[in-house]
């Protein structure tokens, strides 16, 4: 991932002027990549975080309601009001979380299981938590089409999860072995598709941007890294390990394709560039935060022994 989103990023833009005519391919190249993640999991999952519905509200409180906060606040402070980069960055904490949040938190010790149920409850309450956090926040300033965006995050998430949670019961989770050999390339090839030829759509609109790189570049970089220090410290009550790590990856690793999808689709092109831009920077801080989490638990193991 630290080099395909790249890689995929520069390709678009060099190559729009071919990719640009296929950009209407991307809402089903995402809902391919949802499906193959819902697959993973069964009821067995979910009842996981309805056992814990504690630390499933508290999350997406962190992540949608305080991290949009922090988001406005600081886009207004660095850009104004009115500007669409203050936009995409609200956008970027009200998307689902990310589903490769769960190889993260299975990397760092964290709850795979509590995870893996969070992506996929998120997902499905999206339709309602995205355009009412885009509402509450820009009701002024911002004109969408509510129902519409509605009915596209059905497609690209709630049906797919659906079916695949579906599947996964059916077969009593045999489905996820069977496909593993082609449906987890196919589903890395449709998200490398998405990131391209959303860049590839966005290009035209990157000579607006030149001027204020200097600006959206760091915002983009401190909001990221704000969202990984909500969750890690916004559950330093719980006294858990566990916790810490599983939700400061789920408030710093959102759904992104979904996002640049969004903000192309609803509004203004430069509302996608910080979304974009986040595409770059969540995947090299997880490497980061993962080093400094390895870091904090070898230093406790060393004060407890």
């Amino acid at each position: 991932m630290f080099f395909i989103i790249p890689g995929s990023l520069i390709l678009g833009f060099f190559f729009s002027p071919y990719l640009h005519k296929y950009v209407n391919a991307v809402p089903y190249c995402f809902a391919f990549v949802t499906l193959t993640m819902a697959i993973g999991c069964g009821l067995q999952q979910l009842r996981a975080v309805l056992n814990r519905p504690g630390v499933m509200i508290w999350t997406f409180l962190l992540a949608h309601v305080l991290s949009p906060l922090v988001a406005y606040g600081l886009g207004y402070m660095l850009f104004g009001p009115d500007s669409p980069y203050v936009v995409g960055l609200v956008l970027f904490t009200i998307i689902p979380l990310g589903i490769s949040t769960v190889l993260w938190v299975g990397m760092s010790a964290g709850s795979v299981p509590l995870m893996l149920a969070m992506v996929v409850i998120d997902s499905a309450l999206s339709p309602i938590v995205v355009p009412t956090g885009i509402h509450l926040l820009f009701r002024t300033d911002v004109e969408t089409n509510t129902m519409a965006m509605m009915g596209d995050l059905m497609l690209l998430i709630v049906a797919p999860t659906i079916i695949g949670v579906a599947l996964h019961e059916w077969s009593k989770g045999r489905i996820q072995q069977a496909v593993k050999p082609y449906a987890p390339p196919l589903s890395k090839l449709c998200f490398t598709a998405v990131v391209m030829l959303n860049a590839a759509a966005i290009a035209p609109s990157t000579e607006a941007l030149r001027g204020d790189l200097l600006k959206v570049v760091p915002a983009a970089l401190v909001m990221v890294g704000l969202c990984y220090a909500i969750g890690y410290f916004g559950t330093a009550h719980y006294r858990s390990r566990e916790v810490q790590v599983t939700v400061s990856y789920a408030t710093g690793m959102r759904n992104i394709s979904l996002g640049v999808v969004l903000a192309m689709g609803y509004f203004s092109p430069l509302a996608a560039v910080p979304v974009v831009l986040s595409i770059l920077i969540q995947q090299p801080l997880a490497t980061l935060h993962h080093y400094i989490l390895q870091k904090l638990n070898n230093r406790s193991a060393g004060a407890g022994g």
